[in-house]
């Protein structure tokens, strides 16, 4: 397998690891509290998710032909608060991944040479990706971080927990 083809796997296996993260998040969470906010100056879990899909139909819709900040997208109203359903929200959130993803799925290793815009400044396509795999984990860690507050002691981990690493390790190498 050629390096290109071994980076867009492990891209898509690093943004489908976040996704499912987020996606766990979701699961644990009513109405009310993917709307719950800190304080006024805080987001929202469906604020950021709102946030997140907004940039992810921007910058994947049509990747390699238009620029990534789309003539259509008003970033400012992802920050308005406002409420959505739990429906709204799960919507959102699929409609973004599932653009990035199937955007991704599309890409041939010569793109990776191709260079593509944001705001009119030129990335190369893996700069692109990069900054992508920056943003996108940065979100979803709020949005666990925010589940996390809400859920307080009846959050289990979403990875390994606390005082597990060893446990963790022994049956990942087998020794039980």
């Amino acid at each position: 397998m050629s390096i290109a083809q071994t980076y867009l796997d492990s891209v898509k296996k690093r943004f489908l690891t976040h996704r499912l993260m987020g996606e766990k998040t979701l699961e644990r969470l009513n109405e009310a509290q993917l709307n719950w906010q800190p304080d006024e100056g805080s987001n929202s879990i469906y604020l950021i998710i709102k946030h997140i899909s907004g940039n992810m139909l921007s910058r994947w819709t049509d990747f390699l032909t238009t620029d990534g900040e789309k003539p259509w997208r008003n970033r400012d109203t992802e920050f308005d608060n406002s409420h959505a359903t739990r429906e709204e929200v799960l919507e959102l959130w699929k409609k973004g991944w599932d653009c990035m993803m199937q955007a991704l799925d599309s890409l041939q290793e010569a793109d990776l040479e191709k260079t593509v815009y944001i705001r009119s400044e030129p990335h190369a396509v893996v700069d692109a990706i990069n900054r992508q795999l920056a943003h996108i984990p940065y979100h979803v860690g709020q949005i666990v971080y925010i589940g996390k507050m809400i859920m307080k002691e009846q959050w289990e981990s979403l990875s390994i927990p606390k005082g597990k690493s060893a446990d963790f390790n022994k049956k990942m190498t087998g020794n039980k």
